[in-house]
C-alpha cells in the first residue's frame, strides 16, 4: 500500500511539474527544424509561418534546416529532441513517402511524433531551363521521349516531393531518364536558372517568382484546377497527361512526449499564423493558400498523415524505388 502511494505521490508530481512547465511555456527560443537546405519551398513556408508564430508566442521560433536523405535526417532529429515544445518540425509530404521509401528509419513517422496541424497544399509545376527547346507540354512530351539517354531531371533528394513527382511522371509517360539529386529544392533550382539541368517539378512556392520574371518555362500544373496566380499555365490534364495530381501538402509537428497544453499553444499559433493577412498575402504571391482552420488541429494532421502514408506506400513499392 504505501509503494502504491508512493508511486502515485511520484506520478502526481511529475504530472504537476509538466503542467507548471506548460503553463509557463514558452520562456525561450523556439526552433522550427525544416529538413531540406535554405531557400526551397518548404524552407519559404516556414519561415513565414515561424514569423507570424513568433509574434503570437511572444518568444521568437527560429528556423533551422537540417537537410539531406529526402528530409530523412531532419525528421530523426527532431524525433529524438526533449519534447518540451522547443524543437518543432514542418515537414512535407515526404513525412508519409519515408516508410515505403527508406528500408530502415531511426524514428516512426506516426509514432515518434506530437501533431500540430496542417499548414497549406502547395500546387507543383513543370519547369524546364529558360533555353529548352519544348515550347509546350506536348512538345516537352516529345523532347523528352525522343532523347532521354541526355535529358537531366533534377530533383531535392530521394523521398522529396520533386522526387516523388518525378517518379510518377517518368512512371506516366513510361520512359526512364536520368535524375540529379540535391540536398533541397533551391540548389536544384540554382543549377537549373544557370542551365545545368534541364527540368524539374517543383512547387509553386519555388517557382512563381522565377516563372513571372520569365527566368525559366513552365509547362503544366499538377493540379486538378489552374493557379490563380498562374492562369495561363494548363493542369497536366489540360496539357494531354490525364490523370496525374500532385499537391504537396506541410504539416507542424513536435517530439514525441510534447505536454498536451503544449501541443495546443502550438496548434493555436499556428492558426493564428494562418489566419495572418501578410502570410495569406504571401502565400497567394506563391500560388497557394492556408488550410482550413479546422484542418490546422493535431487531429486532422494525425488523420491526413495515415491516410497518405496509406495511399502512397503501396504506390512507392510497386514502382520498385528504396533507399537505404
Amino acid at each position: 500500500m504505501k509503494i502504491k502511494l508512493l508511486h502515485s505521490a511520484v506520478f502526481l508530481a511529475l504530472m504537476g511539474g509538466a503542467l507548471a512547465h506548460a503553463q509557463n511555456y514558452p520562456t525561450k527560443t523556439i526552433t522550427m527544424v525544416v529538413p531540406f537546405a535554405a531557400g526551397g519551398p518548404t524552407d519559404t513556408v516556414a519561415r513565414l509561418v515561424a514569423q507570424s508564430m513568433s509574434t503570437t508566442l511572444k518568444q521568437t521560433v527560429i528556423v533551422e534546416n537540417v537537410g539531406g536523405a529526402g528530409g530523412t535526417i531532419g525528421a530523426a532529429r527532431v524525433a529524438k529532441s526533449a519534447p518540451d515544445g522547443y524543437t518543432i518540425f514542418l515537414h512535407h509530404i515526404g513525412q508519409s513517402t519515408a516508410p515505403g521509401l527508406y528500408r530502415k528509419l531511426s524514428y516512426n513517422a506516426i509514432d515518434s511524433f506530437e501533431p500540430i496541424g496542417l499548414v497549406t497544399d502547395v500546387p507543383m509545376t513543370i519547369v524546364a531551363r529558360k533555353d529548352f527547346p519544348a515550347k509546350d507540354f506536348k512538345e516537352l512530351l516529345a523532347y523528352v521521349k525522343a532523347n532521354k539517354a541526355k535529358v537531366t531531371y533534377a530533383n531535392a533528394g530521394v523521398g522529396s516531393a520533386s522526387h516523388l513527382c518525378g517518379m510518377l511522371f517518368m512512371t506516366a509517360i513510361a520512359t526512364d531518364l536520368t535524375t540529379v539529386p540535391y540536398k533541397g529544392t533551391g540548389p536544384a533550382m540554382n543549377d537549373l536558372l544557370g542551365g545545368q539541368v534541364d527540368f524539374m517539378c517543383d512547387q509553386t512556392t519555388n517557382t512563381t517568382s522565377q516563372i513571372k520574371g520569365g527566368k525559366i518555362k513552365a509547362y503544366a500544373v499538377t493540379t486538378k484546377t489552374r493557379v490563380p496566380t498562374l492562369p495561363d499555365l494548363p493542369t497536366m490534364n489540360e496539357a494531354g497527361l490525364p490523370g496525374f495530381e500532385v499537391a504537396v501538402w506541410h504539416g507542424l509537428y513536435a517530439p514525441k512526449g510534447t505536454p498536451a497544453p503544449i501541443v495546443t499553444q502550438l496548434s493555436g499559433a499556428l492558426k493564428v499564423a494562418l489566419k495572418d493577412p501578410a502570410v495569406k498575402q504571401r502565400f497567394a504571391d506563391l500560388g497557394t493558400e492556408p488550410v482550413a482552420e479546422a484542418r490546422a488541429t493535431p487531429e486532422a494532421l494525425r488523420a491526413h498523415l495515415k491516410s497518405e502514408i496509406e495511399r502512397w506506400t503501396p504506390i512507392i513499392q510497386k514502382a520498385g524505388v528504396y533507399a537505404d
